[in-house]
């Protein structure tokens, strides 16, 4: 499998007045064309932590990061960074948030207006091009999230709980909707969630973390004799319970 993300042997620690807090310990992983992994840890573990070293917004102060091959400082990979909230601009229309990143990276050309519009299209939002972000629904709104992501062809998807802000209901749709546009994109992604289901519906495996500072106790792969694997079907099948028993425990049991 080509090797889209890599890191190495990452530590990381916040600094203040009072001393150090160290939040990330010897992390090590990666992650392959069309792979979707999530991580999973105890509450402020450091797992937002280590998806803004992914994304650049942070320094490691050990250990290396690559992605398709490059150092993260010199690559030109396109990387895509998914918030809990959808952060679409209510001044804008849905198409005119989509385009918002094309025009910040200066990549706004007729091809990629195009692309725009048919990515609207195939994920059932082109009626809604002119709306505002408050005419939509909560699934809708990150949908067009996820869109304006995708516009930009990035590599890789960075997921910091996307579907966190929706009811519970919109959360299983919009889950199984958007798992599948990133496998049928065949994107690489790294889901952070609290959410172990989620997780599970997910994900090819599971990296599960350690209370701060957070190191790699477990990585769990998820096979599913499945006719069909979507994210709905994962969650009626028998494995699921078998998997959601073990990262339970691998969360609650101490070293």
């Amino acid at each position: 499998m080509e090797q889209v993300l890599e890191l190495k042997n990452i530590h990381y620690a916040y600094h203040n007045l009072e001393g150090e807090t160290p939040a990330l310990s010897d992390i090590s992983f990666a992650l392959g064309k069309g792979e979707f992994v999530a991580i999973v840890g105890p509450s402020g573990c450091g797992k937002s932590t280590l998806l803004s070293l992914i994304a650049g917004l942070l320094v490691p102060e050990k250990g290396l990061i690559k992605i398709n091959g490059k150092y993260l400082r010199e690559s030109t990979t396109n990387v895509g960074y998914m918030l809990q909230h959808d952060e679409l601009f209510e001044w804008r229309t849905v198409y005119n948030n989509v385009i918002l990143g094309l025009e910040v990276q200066h990549m706004l050309t007729a091809r990629t207006k195009e692309k725009a519009h048919e990515l609207l299209d195939f994920y059932g939002l082109r009626q809604f091009e002119r709306a505002r972000p408050s005419e939509l629904s909560g699934g809708m709104r990150q949908r067009a999230a996820l869109i304006r992501t995708l516009v930009l062809d990035p590599d890789l998807l960075l997921l910091d709980e996307p579907f966190s802000a929706l009811d519970y209901q919109t959360r299983l749709t919009v889950g199984d909707d958007i798992g599948q546009i990133i496998r049928r994109e065949e994107k690489a992604a790294l889901l952070v969630t609290h959410d172990l289901s989620e997780a599970i519906s997910l994900a090819d495996r599971v990296i599960v973390l350690s209370g701060r500072p957070a190191a790699i106790k477990q990585t769990i792969p998820l096979i599913f004799d499945l006719e069909e694997d979507t994210p709905l079907a994962r969650r009626n099948a028998p494995e699921f319970k078998t998997y959601f028993n073990l990262i339970w425990k691998e969360l609650n049991t101490d070293e």
